[in-house]
């Protein structure tokens, strides 16, 4: 039954599964992590916090509570609500969380914090995006601390972009990510191509089977040559032509995340490199670009 979604993926959302307030001791103080708070897809700013009270024995789910007025559903097991703002509890929109830009494998009381992390709380519709595995608005992050207590290396998949790579590796070197010349089983991968050039890796053909699968607001017609935005109900509200770029991340399963890095030609493959900053990608689950003007996916 669609109503018991997010009962049936709280394991994959995120969301606290166990009661809050329990843990250890205070223990050793880690480095900040940052707080961030929005809704609708991130469209709108809550909160915005650097937390320095962080230590070994806290959880995502301690540094809300220290943070935010919350309340728990299903005994205390489930978000309910953040300052206010409550979830449905039986299907429309809920609280979902990131860390590093990534969907937890775990709930939020059971997500232990190492120091540096950047974690997104974000109140949003989940009839089409439930599976929305990673999102690009923690740059730099997950290519500086890794994801779920693990660093990991990251290498750049050149597949026709051209000056591309080369200004993506540069963006990448400069917030300190580890880059090596070979892939490695616990690589992230950034592919960096125009679609026509990667959509047959197995990562980035998740865009072709449509948003529920590969949690991509966008999609590309079946020549290449146009760019589709969708909006949060999967639905194309945009189409995007010729030097059109796109920077979206996916995940499969519990492999690393891949980023893409692409376009309808090699133009809007180096116009999506551009977007490598913060400015560009904080909050935000994908970004497309076209003629130099900016659009947040998914579109309204």
């Amino acid at each position: 039954m669609r109503g018991l979604g997010p009962v049936v993926s709280i394991a994959l959302i995120g969301v606290a599964i166990a009661t809050t307030g329990c843990g250890l001791g205070p223990g050793a103080g880690q480095e900040d992590v940052r707080l961030t708070i929005t809704r609708d897809y991130g469209r709108t700013p809550l909160l915005t916090r650097s937390v320095s009270d962080v230590t070994e024995s806290d959880s995502v789910m301690r540094v809300l509570e220290r943070n935010a007025q919350i309340s728990t559903r299903y005994g205390g097991g489930f978000v309910q609500s953040i300052d206010g703002l409550e979830g449905s509890g039986g299907g429309g929109e809920d609280w979902f969380f990131y860390v590093n830009g990534l969907w937890s494998p775990v709930g939020a009381a059971d997500y232990p914090l190492h120091g540096g992390e950047a974690i997104w709380w974000d109140y949003r519709d989940w009839s089409v995006g439930e599976r929305v595995a990673a999102a690009v608005g923690s740059w730099p992050q997950p290519f500086v601390d890794g994801y779920e207590g693990a660093r990991h290396p990251t290498v750049v998949v050149c597949r026709g972009g051209g000056e591309a790579c080369g200004r993506v590796r540069g963006r990448l070197r400069s917030v300190g990510a580890r880059l090596v010349g070979e892939r490695t089983g616990d690589a992230i991968r950034v592919l960096v191509g125009p679609w026509t050039r990667i959509r047959s890796d197995r990562d980035a053909g998740l865009l072709e089977k449509g948003v529920e699968v590969s949690g991509v607001f966008a999609e590309f017609t079946a020549a290449g040559r146009a760019m589709l935005g969708l909006d949060e109900h999967g639905d194309v509200a945009r189409h995007f032509g010729l030097r059109a770029g796109l920077v979206a991340a996916t995940r499969r399963e519990d492999q690393p995340p891949t980023w893409l890095v692409t376009g309808t030609d090699r133009e809007g493959v180096e116009a999506a490199a551009g977007l490598l900053d913060v400015s560009s990608l904080r909050d935000h689950y994908a970004v497309a670009i076209e003629g130099g003007k900016e659009t947040v996916l998914p579109l309204r």
